[in-house]
């Protein structure tokens, strides 16, 4: 019994270290942006693959795909959202296929990796937002405060 306790922990300590985007989209993205810099200038980082996260503040699903609006929120050491106050903005996920809203619903947190498209404008209340505009390439839930991904692999993987 003591065997297979200690098998069943060493499994939960690796996958609970192990980081929300897998290694071959981090190996794409780039590191080294500035996240104050990609959200104030998104048009510099067209084609750019790049590693966010947040909180889901809205989803349309619209005749061309999925638009997620995502609160942006500093990244753990293993990809996942903070709870935090700070925020470089929002940016915009879209996402070339159907997300059920009631999964990807206001308030999830989750992680993406994906390219630079530039800059989206669109209204917020009663103002016109500029915001962050990526295309999807991997998208995971993550399930507040355990960071646990619980929504493996959705988008497209790796055809840019």
């Amino acid at each position: 019994m003591k065997p297979l306790l200690f098998f069943i922990s060493i499994v939960f300590l690796v996958s609970g270290c192990a980081h929300v985007i897998s290694e071959n989209s981090r190996s794409m993205a780039d590191p080294g942006i500035p996240v104050k810099s990609l959200f104030a200038n998104p048009d510099s980082y067209k084609g750019e693959i790049v590693i966010l996260g947040g909180t889901i503040a809205s989803v349309k699903n619209m005749g061309d795909g999925t638009y997620v609006e995502v609160v942006n929120k500093p990244l753990d050491n293993r990809g996942r959202p903070e709870h935090s106050d700070q925020s470089h903005g929002r940016f915009i996920i879209f996402h070339d296929g159907f997300l059920d809203t009631a999964i990807y619903s206001k308030g999830r947190h989750l992680t993406v990796a994906g390219e630079v498209l530039g800059k989206k404008l669109q209204a917020l209340g009663e103002i016109t937002y500029s915001y962050l505009f990526i295309k999807n390439m991997e998208l995971h839930l993550v399930e507040p405060g355990t960071g646990l991904p619980i929504h493996i692999g959705i988008g497209v993987s790796g055809s840019f």
